[in-house]
């Protein structure tokens, strides 16, 4: 079990801590924690930079493979 520190006298007076008791918050942040599962995010993340770079290719790409296709048919 953690020892819990004394009160802070000037963190008390912060202004943030000041602006969170105005709001009814116990704290001048919300308190977290970290993910239980941080593979799973990154998973997630790498899908959708896999995609985006897909998208972006298939533009740049497409956009190309378009302009020779009208060059090559004369339009």
């Amino acid at each position: 079990m953690t020892e819990q520190l004394p009160p802070d006298p000037e963190a008390y007076d912060s202004p943030r801590a000041e602006q969170a008791r105005a709001r009814g918050l116990s704290a001048p942040y919300i308190a977290g924690g970290r993910d239980p599962d941080p593979e799973a995010g990154r998973r997630e993340e790498r899908f959708y930079l896999r995609l985006l770079l897909l998208m972006v290719g298939f533009l740049a790409f497409g956009a190309f493979a378009l302009g020779i296709i009208a060059n090559l048919l004369g339009l």
